[in-house]
């Protein structure tokens, strides 16, 4: 990397930081992308080409990275461009003419709403860990919020009265998601034997001031699911690709569930549409008379 080049970087990851508001792991992403294209320079950043960008996208191909990652190392060269022309340190975004292979898309595994049922189903909770399981799992499939969000709720952010929690999402941008009867009333529960419920403590603490640690609340998880499924395969992302899918099947409002999700763009959104198709063309195998080859003649 050349050292003109440090600098920049270490400013775009301080704008990442500070103004976007991105999560450590976000930007330990950017910065380890970055770092190995700009070590591929032979130039200083501000004066690449379009071929050098497309020179490293054929570096990373016969390195045999995914197609998934090499979009991720594209999308964050891209971004970088953009900070330095906002900037006025350089004239032009050479990663925009550049296109990223295309990824199969791989559709999210979700549970059916009768799994959901089952794993929802559990016995009077003997303990006070029970308790905050049931109102963990409540929330996740209640809501569709993101791991990182249920992580970083505190008490003042649930309004159980009026049914709503106020999420600070993705680009720290808030949202406030409805939570239905089940949720509340798991929830309340859970206020009843918190530890500590005052407004300002974490809905979820972990050891000292901490708030649960997303590895440990996704341990949990784990555990609970082999318990009433008999598996434990599931994640909390899984969880929140359920809520989306069980919404749409029902409502088929994608813009609603859009805000619900966070999602800054409905393309992201539009992946539930595929799921939702998957599960009507499943509707029609079974019950349709004309979807099954009998081997009759008509």
């Amino acid at each position: 990397m050349m050292l003109t080049d440090q600098p920049l970087l270490g400013d775009f990851l301080h704008h990442l930081e500070h103004s976007k508001r991105y999560s450590p792991h976000t930007l330990a992403a950017y910065r380890r992308d970055l770092h190995r294209y700009l070590t591929k320079l032979n130039s200083p950043c501000a004066a690449a080409t379009v071929q050098d960008v497309q020179r490293f996208i054929n570096q990373l191909h016969a390195q045999h990275l995914t197609a998934k990652s090499i979009q991720r190392n594209l999308s964050a060269v891209r971004s970088f461009y953009d900070f330095l022309l906002q900037r006025k340190l350089t004239r032009v975004n050479p990663a925009k003419l550049v296109s990223a292979p295309k990824a199969a898309r791989k559709l999210p595994r979700v549970l059916d709403t009768d799994q959901a049922a089952q794993l929802l189903d559990f016995a009077e909770p003997k303990d006070d860990r029970a308790v905050c399981d049931r109102a963990m799992l409540e929330l996740f499939y209640g809501s569709g919020l993101r791991l990182s969000e249920v992580a970083g709720l505190r008490i003042a952010d649930l309004d159980l009265a009026q049914g709503f929690v106020s999420v600070i999402g993705k680009g720290n941008k808030q949202r406030l998601v409805p939570l239905g009867r089940h949720c509340i009333a798991a929830l309340n529960a859970w206020l009843q034997v918190h530890p500590n419920p005052t407004a300002q403590n974490w809905l979820l603490p972990g050891r000292g001031s901490k708030p649960l640690s997303t590895r440990t609340i996704q341990n949990r998880i784990k555990r609970v699911a082999q318990r009433q499924l008999g598996e434990n395969s599931l994640h909390p992302h899984m969880l929140r690709h359920s809520f989306a899918t069980h919404m749409l099947e029902s409502s088929g409002d994608l813009r609603a569930i859009q805000e619900l999700l966070g999602h800054a763009d409905i393309a992201t959104t539009q992946i539930y549409t595929h799921l939702d198709f998957q599960h009507l063309a499943k509707v029609y195998d079974n019950a349709h008379p004309r979807a099954h080859n009998s081997g009759e003649k008509d």
